[in-house]
């Protein structure tokens, strides 16, 4: 199995590719996960001079036969964001292979019960700071929350598309916290429908689930193009 390493908007170094195949032990990922299929680091930067302190970003993710873990950081140079994320990384691998070793004989776990089992659970979220997009210098910024956005948008951040197997609840909290984020979108294997969970406050957690109502859908008229319906 090889790294791949590959710039979002940015150039890569042939330095920074050998530093990555040096922090990124492949024996010893091997050992924490031995069904490993692909390992890629994406390196982005951010051109807003603001943002200096935390201008370049690496995320690195890890594909498996099992979930996919994802970690990702952001410092003042690359090679500090790879540190960040590599450890951020080490630590999930761990926790994954922790849970798969004891899974036998062990009950499952309640929602509420996740951060008494992953140490740090509410507070891992890969920084949790938005990936701005390019800008361009002339264009009016305006503020949207707490976003700089330049131009008319809409703002998309970032667009992704994920296979999808249907899983438990107590699974995607699982999934959840391997990545890192303060949501999970998965397909509920009871319903087989669309559904959401998410942290609220401290540790709580919040699910929400979509159903379809033919009955509305047919009722409701068609939107005028360009709009939403309902």
């Amino acid at each position: 199995m090889d790294i791949v390493v590959k710039g979002r908007k940015t150039e890569v170094p042939e330095r920074f590719r050998k530093h990555v195949a040096e922090k990124l032990n492949l024996e010893k990922i091997q050992k924490l996960d031995a069904k490993v299929i692909s390992l890629d680091v994406e390196v982005s930067k951010e051109p807003n001079p603001r943002q200096a302190d935390r201008c370049d970003r690496v995320e690195i993710t890890l594909r498996s036969r099992g979930p996919v873990i994802r970690a990702e950081a952001a410092a003042s140079d690359p090679y500090a964001a790879l540190d960040m994320a590599a450890e951020k990384l080490g630590a999930r691998l761990r926790k994954q292979h922790d849970k798969r070793f004891s899974r036998r004989g062990a009950r499952r776990i309640s929602a509420a019960e996740v951060p008494d089992h992953v140490p740090g659970a509410a507070t891992l979220n890969g920084n949790g700071l938005p990936v701005h997009e390019e800008e361009t210098d002339g264009v009016p910024t305006k503020k949207i929350g707490s976003l700089e956005v330049k131009g008319e948008g809409p703002l998309i951040v970032r667009e992704k598309t994920h296979v999808a197997s249907p899983m438990s609840l107590d699974q995607a909290l699982y999934e959840m916290e391997l990545v890192g984020h303060d949501f999970y979108l998965f397909v509920d294997v009871e319903t087989k429908e669309p559904s959401v969970v998410y942290r609220r406050h401290a540790y709580d957690y919040g699910v929400i689930h979509l159903s379809t109502d033919p009955m509305v859908a047919e009722a409701q008229p068609p939107a005028a193009g360009g709009t939403l319906g309902g």
